[in-house]
């Protein structure tokens, strides 16, 4: 059970449309019952609320869908939006019986409300799907002031209609004065990568356009593009994500200082390590940050990095693991239990081919979960070792980019929360689960080289 990452009690977080307001972050989201698997009973938005992603206030379901028959049978993802001394919600209302009956599944709607808490529905149909896009993909809007053009933007995912191609999916965009008339402008980014653009989010850094989509057809995940103008043209850094397969739907929201990334990380069917991920899951919370090159990284919340009790030294002086032709392991803990916080600081030499850090291994057979770095590859990747009978884990997806170079210091942390595992480095994160624990013990190695360790501390508990 997660003591620190958010699950509501008997439900699967889904999308999230974070809302900050009042010194408060007011997390809208999807609650799935996996009765069945996924989008089982139809649903609403629920809403938690939280001050430092630790804890939360459940108000349960705020924006309740509509009847069997209604449009928004189910009210899927949309956005959060203050103006003109109000609140509004915009969001999918899915009927998933109407393309049977020859109407359009998806539709945008409108909501208002005074305190956030409780909405009332308008009967305005915001804008429906356009000609030459799909009707049954057209959703997830997102809508933000231009200052610039003095109007409202409004971002969606959708999908070009052109034959049997799949690779279709764009962002498109309207522009309105009022909030109530909407003029389509058409694409605003369509780069025929993709099948479909999910859960949409703009916003500027400094001088720095960014703009965030979630993709299912090809690595499974949230990524961003880069522009000086929010009329293009975008740019994708050499990693152009924040997590990895095990991190989806991810919108952004920022308290006027600081902005987070809130994303899910799935479950696996049946919670079985070798079995593929599912819809929905448990909340995590990234911080952003802007790299001096303008692309972005993430790290924890400070919520969650100070929120542990008790704090370990595992080394009182610097410790060196040398290897040649073979891999060098030592323990640094053998009972970390299920929710702790590790953090190293880790120097490698330029002749060192691999390291890692291996949790929960049972230290008579060395089986473990390895987050494994690869020196000349310049990735991170997760997996189960030894991999024997291969394969033990499915790890498609599980991997990240990451420059790794000799005689540099990197800061490592890890937390492990219950089945979910978050790495942290050099603003690069990396979520998996895990269900099939066979130790407790953690471990660091190094192979082909030497790896010297500073400031090895294990922090478990809540405060």
């Amino acid at each position: 059970m997660h003591q620190l990452y958010y699950q509501p009690h008997g439900f699967w977080f889904g999308d999230c449309m974070p809302f900050y307001h009042d010194g408060m972050f007011y997390l809208y989201h999807q609650r799935d019952n996996r009765n069945p698997a996924p989008f089982g009973e139809p649903f609403g938005w629920a809403l938690a609320c939280t001050t430092d992603f630790v804890k939360y206030d459940d108000f349960g379901e705020v924006l309740p869908r509509g009847g069997d028959d209604a449009q928004d049978q189910f009210i899927f993802a949309g956005s959060v939006f203050e103006a003109q001394g109000m609140f509004y919600a915009f969001y999918t209302g899915y009927n998933r019986d109407y393309p049977k009956q020859g109407k359009a599944s998806q539709v945008l709607m409108i909501a208002t409300s005074s305190d956030l808490i409780n909405w009332e529905k308008t009967s305005e149909k915001l804008v429906i799907p356009q000609t030459g896009y799909d009707p049954n993909d057209w959703r997830d809007p997102y809508v933000f002031w231009n200052p610039d053009g003095q109007e409202y933007v409004m971002i969606l995912g959708a999908r070009k209609l052109d034959g049997q191609k799949v690779r279709t999916g764009c962002t498109v965009y309207f522009t309105s004065t009022d909030l109530k008339n909407w003029d389509f402008k058409g694409d605003f980014w369509a780069p025929k990568l993709f099948s479909m653009h999910e859960m949409p989010d703009t916003f500027k850094m400094g001088d720095t356009w960014y703009l965030l989509t979630t993709e299912y057809s090809d690595k499974c995940k949230t990524n961003y593009r880069m522009s000086t103008s929010l009329d293009g043209p975008w740019q994708a850094p050499v990693d152009d994500a924040f997590d990895s397969r095990a991190y989806y739907a991810a919108r952004s929201f920022s308290d006027g200082e600081k902005r987070y990334l809130f994303g899910w990380v799935p479950t696996k069917e049946n919670d079985d390590d070798l079995s593929n991920w599912q819809w929905g899951g448990t909340l995590v919370v990234h911080e952003v940050f802007q790299r001096e090159d303008k692309t972005l990284g993430v790290k924890a919340p400070e919520g969650v990095t100070n929120v542990f009790a008790h704090r370990e030294q595992l080394i009182d002086t610097s410790v060196t693991l040398k290897s040649q032709d073979s891999c060098a392991e030592t323990y640094l803990n053998k009972n970390t239990g299920d929710l702790f916080k590790f953090e190293v600081d880790i120097e490698f030499t330029p002749d060192t081919r691999a390291f890692g850090i291996r949790l929960f291994e049972d230290e008579s057979s060395g089986d473990a979960y390895d987050f494994s770095f690869q020196i000349g590859e310049n990735r991170v990747n997760f997996d189960r070792s030894p991999n024997q009978p291969w394969f033990r884990y499915m790890d498609k997806g599980l991997e990240r980019p990451l420059q790794l170079e000799a005689d540099r210091t990197y800061h490592i942390q890890i937390i492990v929360d219950d089945t979910i595992a978050t790495l942290y480095v050099d603003g690069v994160a990396l979520n998996t689960r895990m269900y099939t624990k066979t130790g407790q013990a953690l471990a660091i190695y190094v192979v082909d080289g030497n790896l010297r360790l500073d400031n090895a501390v294990l922090e478990t508990g809540l405060k």
